[in-house]
């Protein structure tokens, strides 16, 4: 099993307690990565639970323990209804997802996360297997799509003036390395660099994973396959996530709007157990610097009458 060095759990005590586990239950872990959660979803689970996890990065199969209550299912959450099913459960009693990228990730060059590598490939792939490359998105998109992707899933207030400079970048030579994209980014950082460099990088790897629809996939498969009274935990770290996830939760939806039915009644698919977001206490966040943006959401699906 891995161990923190992949990276720390946040809120891993609270997350492990909203499941409620019980021994014969049915789990998923919905975001593997160290293996932090899952070790300790384990220790609560008797001989006949079972706990599935997912993980579409490759590395993560080194974190992988022997254990024969445990199915790793090396696909995004994206699926989660459909291989859910398919390893044979029909409902299970809770999901957990932790939404934050791994310190292993950024910590790695060749993945192509961080700014600190400027000589290594632009990727920020999450499956290193397929898609496209962060480089590939900066060499083909159009300038409207890419300042639209800066602003909202960075926040990046010049990202017109950075979509424009990156297509001008590109018509003398494609972006290849880290390197390239901090070239054209030195010029126009505005504020504090660190920051900045953190949200344009943060707004290409949601674009290149196509994290926002995969979540959204992810939270209407959790409510199909969730049993009546089944427990849906979910951290997030950044505005998006974490709205995506609060209008789901109160409405089944991502318009936030609960739906009525016939008689004019509103449907809602969860009862939310968190009024308000749980984040980490003083001492977390001085133990764990990736605790800061933390918020963790808890929610039960209805059991109709």
């Amino acid at each position: 099993m891995g161990d923190y060095d992949y990276h720390e759990p946040v809120l891993l005590d609270e997350s492990i307690q909203a499941l409620h586990i019980s021994e014969k239950g049915i789990y998923v872990d919905a975001t593997f990565g160290g293996g932090g959660h899952a070790r300790r979803i384990l220790e609560a689970l008797g001989p006949e639970g079972r706990l599935l996890a997912f993980d579409q990065d490759e590395a993560a199969l080194a974190n992988v323990p022997a254990d024969d209550r445990l199915t790793f299912i090396p696909h995004n959450f994206r699926h989660l209804e459909r291989f859910t099913r398919f390893s044979g459960a029909k409902e299970v009693d809770g999901i957990l997802a932790d939404l934050g990228v791994s310190s292993h990730q950024f910590d790695q060059p060749e993945r192509g996360f961080s700014y600190r590598f400027p000589q290594m490939d632009l990727d920020m792939r999450m499956n290193t297997a397929s898609g496209r490359t962060a480089a590939d998105l900066l060499n083909q998109m159009e300038p409207g799509q890419l300042q639209k992707i800066l602003g909202e899933y960075g926040e990046v207030r010049n990202a017109r003036t950075v979509a424009e400079a990156v297509i001008r970048f590109r018509n003398q030579r494609p972006f290849k390395l880290v390197g390239d994209l901090l070239e054209v980014l030195q010029p126009l950082i505005r504020g504090e660099r660190h920051r900045y460099l953190a949200q344009v990088f943060q707004a290409l790897r949601i674009a290149v994973n196509e994290e926002m629809e995969s979540l959204e996939e992810m939270l209407q498969g959790a409510l199909k396959v969730l049993k009546p009274g089944g427990l849906l935990v979910v951290l997030t770290y950044h505005s998006l996530e974490d709205r995506m996830v609060k209008r789901f939760m109160r409405s089944g939806n991502q318009s936030g709007d609960p739906e009525k039915d016939f008689y004019g009644n509103i449907k809602r698919p969860f009862e939310v157990l968190t009024r308000n977001p749980v984040q980490p206490d003083e001492n977390e966040l001085d133990r764990n610097t990736r605790a800061h943006s933390a918020k963790m959401r808890v929610a039960r699906k209805v059991i109709e009458a």
